[in-house]
């Protein structure tokens, strides 16, 4: 939960001026700031999103949901699911994860599904299974051919404000599992073009390195990405890798 009119203005700005780097740049914003995104961002190589949507598909007595329909009103073209955040604070189960992703993909967005482990689960070395079971639960509600059209990040809620720093190798670790997972569920082409984005607490001082990793395709930048120069260094990382 952060930002500001005047704040946005300056980060969005930003990345609106730089030289497109051929891949996409995308921004999740609070929905406050949904129509400041659409509005600077509009006609740039940045696209915007939100950070939750409701399951919801129709109006309704829903107060204080918001809709993926509503979403679209302001352009958006991604938005975040299942974020580890939203896991944690309120409660967001697998079945629920995956009913708004549906949601999402029926509005026309495209869902970012976040999945990852607690330092719990790591210690208690059930990562895998715990990924998988987050995955399995998305395809069984929209399945294969709704699931290519997803983009997967992965957070390891252990290394994220922690101070507690997963290894490239780690990250790619489990990224490869979840690529070999998909292509399980979905077959090797899906697996092979789906995005699979690492939430790890993602810097200019380890993009580079996180980048280079085989599975890795992209980065679901936190705290980075309030700080304009920041998320550009982590922009042109990925752009080098």
């Amino acid at each position: 939960m952060h930002g500001s009119q005047a704040a946005n203005a300056d980060l969005l700005k930003a990345l609106r001026n730089a030289p497109a780097p051929g891949f996409p740049v995308v921004v999740c914003v609070p929905y406050p700031y949904l129509q400041q995104a659409a509005e600077l961002l509009a006609g740039s190589h940045v696209g915007w999103g939100a950070q939750n949507l409701s399951e919801h598909l129709k109006n309704g007595a829903y107060t204080g949901e918001v809709s993926g329909a509503m979403l679209a009103d302001f352009h958006c073209q991604y938005v975040l699911v299942g974020h580890s955040e939203r896991r944690a604070l309120y409660g967001e189960s697998d079945e629920l994860v995956a009913a708004k992703t549906e949601s999402a993909l029926a509005s026309g967005l495209i869902p970012i599904v976040c999945v990852g482990e607690t330092l719990d689960e790591r210690e208690r070395a059930v990562t895998e299974s715990v990924v998988e079971r987050q995955l399995i639960a998305v395809h069984e509600r929209i399945g294969s051919e709704a699931l290519a059209r997803c983009v997967i990040a992965y957070e390891p809620v252990w290394a994220i404000g922690t101070g507690v720093t997963a290894t490239p190798a780690q990250a790619q670790a489990v990224h490869a599992f979840i690529r070999a997972r998909l292509e399980a569920l979905c077959g090797s082409a899906v697996a092979a073009r789906t995005s699979i984005l690492y939430g790890g607490s993602v810097k200019p001082q380890n993009a580079a390195e996180l980048f280079s990793q085989p599975d890795i395709d992209g980065g679901l930048i936190g705290g980075a990405a309030l700080v304009a120069g920041d998320f550009l260094a982590i922009v042109a990382a990925a752009a080098a890798s």
